[in-house]
């Protein structure tokens, strides 16, 4: 099936990923439905998809556990079809050495070339810690979608953290006082110029966020409930007077910094604050509302890459269905009609009024693909 205006992938090849020793997907333009048992390899084909389209994983930073074992190296090559053509991307990992990525066939010197090439959205039931975990967890949410939206970003993020590691490196030290009070003035100059391009770009982002968000989560709760986001940290003024800002939070937290041994502002320490009906849904939240407001963030996501490329990313659900009620799983299947999604469930009894495709996975095999009609 070929909806026109959306991103697919067409075929997906695995070599030697997780327990899959040797496997190829022929996707659906819509949904696609991965069942099986627990522990039989559904979530390894998200997230090599996930690989693919970000160069890591999202389950671990620890590449070498997605090489299957006693082999020489991993490969996952994805077959796209997007408005402007055809487009292959391959990772190839190897047990010793750096990765090979390549993108039609030709490798890319830096990461940031394949941000953008397969956008998609990523939800599993971790995905809670969005909203009730830690402020890294809210700018990780943040890092990876403004990347896949904007190079400049990717890149802009890549550096301050780079000069932010620098100067840990020199607070660290703990040298005199004075001399590192000196030194320190270079990295806080540059740390100042890139983190307000991260800051500006994270306003820019949500303030569409904001928007979409308030209407999916309107809708999930039939009107019961408003969803409010809130950007927590240094905000406000053109990029030159930001710069200004940060530099000058830089120099008033030095003397904390330098006791600490680690830098204390900056976008780094930054936090998305969520309230519905007016209370922080982090601290006053029932686990129904964080669920409820983490999925209004995923399904927001697909607006705004819809309202970026022309066309919606590939949304990756991962055992989200058994979270939800009937009622907003039904909700759910039927928000993503159109879109090309990779669903993996234990089983689907659901009735959705529109074909999908069925994989039955077993023990890192596809033991069959059939094509379903009209929900059955």
């Amino acid at each position: 099936m070929w909806y026109n205006l959306f991103v697919q992938i067409k075929t997906l090849e695995l070599t030697n990923f997780r327990n899959y020793s040797s496997a190829r997907l022929n996707l659906d333009g819509g949904l696609n439905v991965l069942i099986g048992k627990n522990a039989q390899g559904k979530t390894n084909l998200l997230e090599s998809i996930y690989f693919a389209g970000l160069g890591h994983s999202a389950r671990t930073p620890r590449e070498k556990e997605l090489i299957k074992w006693e082999t020489a190296l991993a490969r996952v090559k994805a077959a796209l079809l997007r408005r402007d053509g055809e487009r292959s991307i391959e990772m190839i990992l190897p047990n010793s050495g750096k990765k090979t990525v390549k993108i039609n066939n030709l490798p890319i010197k830096r990461l940031g070339e394949l941000m953008g090439e397969l956008p998609l959205v990523y939800f599993s039931p971790d995905e809670l810690r969005l909203v009730k975990e830690a402020p890294s967890d809210r700018r990780r949410f943040l890092d990876i979608d403004i990347s896949q939206l904007s190079k400049v970003y990717f890149y802009s993020l890549q550096r301050y953290n780079k000069i932010l590691a620098q100067r840990n490196a020199l607070l660290k030290q703990k040298k005199d006082k004075v001399t590192t009070k000196q030194t320190i003035s270079i990295w806080n100059e540059a740390l100042a110029k890139n983190g307000a391009n991260v800051i500006l770009a994270r306003l820019q982002f949500l303030n569409e966020l904001k928007i979409q968000a308030a209407k999916i989560h309107a809708k999930l709760t039939n009107n019961k409930e408003k969803l409010e986001i809130f950007y927590s940290g240094l905000v406000g003024g053109a990029a030159g007077e930001l710069v200004e800002k940060l530099q000058a939070a830089y120099v008033k937290s030095f003397e904390k910094d330098y006791e600490l041994g680690f830098t204390t502002v900056g976008p780094h320490r930054d936090d998305l604050i969520l309230k519905v009906n007016g209370a922080d849904i982090r601290a006053y939240g029932s686990q129904g509302q964080q669920r409820t407001a983490a999925l209004s963030l995923k399904l927001a996501e697909l607006e705004i890459f819809k309202a970026q490329y022309g066309e919606y990313p590939v949304l990756l659900l991962d055992d989200v269905l058994s979270e939800l009620d009937e009622t907003r799983a039904n909700q759910l299947l039927k928000a993503i009609n159109g879109i090309q999604t990779i669903l993996t469930c234990t089983s689907f009894n659901y009735k959705v009024d529109y074909p999908y495709k069925l994989f039955t996975i077993e023990g890192g095999k596809i033991a069959k693909q059939e094509t379903k009609q009209n929900g059955y």
